[in-house]
């Protein structure tokens, strides 16, 4: 068989037809889309704001402190969870200030 007639025999299959250019556009479609996505993220600024720029636009940023999970530990367990009040929401179809406050 040459080489001639294989290339007739599989050029007559589905998988021939429909598979292998299937799999040769997503195969360069992903590498292009490569391309796009590099010049996103190369041209994206990445600079951090420091507190002085954001004064001058009138933003006050707290310092940065350590965040550690003990800290945010001692923060959880100093909240008082045991003395709450239901409190209930107004509700769409109900005008302002009708709504009954919740009874214990």
């Amino acid at each position: 068989m040459s080489f001639t007639d294989k290339l007739n025999y599989y050029s007559k299959r589905k998988s021939f037809k429909y598979g292998i250019p299937f799999l040769i556009m997503m195969v360069a479609g992903s590498f292009g889309l490569q391309q796009f996505s590099n010049l996103r993220y190369q041209y994206s600024k990445k600079q951090p704001v420091t507190p002085e720029e954001m004064k001058k636009y009138g933003v006050s940023m707290k310092k940065r402190q350590e965040v550690t999970l003990e800290t945010e530990y001692d923060k959880i367990q100093s909240v008082d969870i045991d003395n709450w009040e239901n409190k209930r929401g107004p509700r769409p179809w109900e005008e302002e200030g009708l709504a009954a406050p919740a009874k214990h």
